[in-house]
């Protein structure tokens, strides 16, 4: 690095809602292996900001299962449960600046009105100028511009797209209180320092969201790596929220021979037999981020 004071911060952030699977597993080796080749910090976040899908004992489970995979995580761990007045200051910010609005608009009202965007359907402003007032059920949105976000994705490559057309005025606090993950990740990554994102592709179309609020917050935008993501025989992918089962904490080493395969690393089919301690020593001597895969999806089967 030319900037001799640059420290490579990078972060695995899951959410608590059942056991870690394979996916989440390929995601925590990528961002590990990445920041400790760059001799750099690798943190941990849960983010448990959607109470309603925690699972209770969840957080716990997923982080004595890192534990027994051999992660080494620095500083403290980070719950965005914890850090609901710092999310409530910023949005504060966000207001001031004039950036948020009152939507009362369902999910019938949405799927009725809204315009098909290159993503889905994109809001198309209908609550912007009607300034509803406080004591009836709304969520809150911020006013996207008709710009061009673009950015330079270390696996996918350039990644562009129009917020306004594409996905419209997004919502940074739902109807139930609950802060949107849009917001609350910008903040935490602000907070950390995190200087380099390593996660799934999934959350590709999300990054333009979080720059845009990046700008408007002043916080230095990281870089960003997008991992495919592994799926079933019927090609969803594979998560908690579609039941897919825990990795074993008993075994790691064929789950870490399977996820460093998985991406792409070549692992010598020796270490199927190795010790824990072999397969890291050999996984951080041989990463090479430019061999993983940039496509979205790669079939898995345990």
């Amino acid at each position: 690095m030319s900037d001799s004071n640059f420290h490579y911060r990078g972060r695995f952030a899951p959410s608590p809602t059942g056991q870690l699977h394979f996916g989440s597993l390929v995601t925590a080796v990528a961002s590990y292996l990445e920041a400790r080749s760059q001799k750099g910090d690798w943190l941990v976040r849960i983010e448990d900001i959607d109470e309603l899908r925690n699972i209770p004992g969840s957080a716990d489970d997923i982080l004595r299962t890192l534990e027994r995979y051999g992660f080494e995580w620095d500083d403290d761990i980070l719950y965005q449960t914890r850090r609901k007045q710092i999310y409530e200051d910023v949005l504060q910010a966000l207001i001031d600046k004039k950036l948020i609005y009152r939507c009362i608009c369902s999910r019938k009202d949405l799927r009725e009105n809204n315009e098909m965007g290159q993503q889905g359907l994109a809001y198309p402003g209908t609550c912007e100028d009607k300034n509803h007032p406080e004591d009836i059920a709304h969520a809150l949105r911020i006013r996207t511009s008709n710009q061009i976000i673009e950015f330079s994705d270390a696996i996918m490559g350039v990644y562009t797209q129009n917020l306004k057309q594409e996905i419209g005025d997004f919502i940074i606090r739902r109807r139930d209180g609950l802060f949107a993950y849009q917001l609350a990740v910008v903040i935490d990554d602000a907070f950390q320092n995190i200087t380099h994102v390593v996660r799934g592709v999934d959350l590709l179309d999300s990054t333009p969201r979080q720059i845009f609020l990046q700008q408007h917050l002043s916080y230095t935008q990281p870089a960003y790596a997008h991992l495919p993501v592994a799926v079933d025989a019927q090609g969803d992918k594979i998560s908690k929220h579609n039941g897919s089962g825990g990795i074993d904490q008993y075994k790691p080493v064929p789950a870490l021979f399977a996820a460093l395969r998985f991406l792409g690393q070549q692992p010598d089919p020796a270490l199927t037999k190795a010790s824990l301690n072999t397969i890291w020593q050999w996984a951080l001597e041989h990463w090479n981020m430019n061999k993983i895969p940039a496509i979205e999806k790669i079939p898995y089967t345990d």
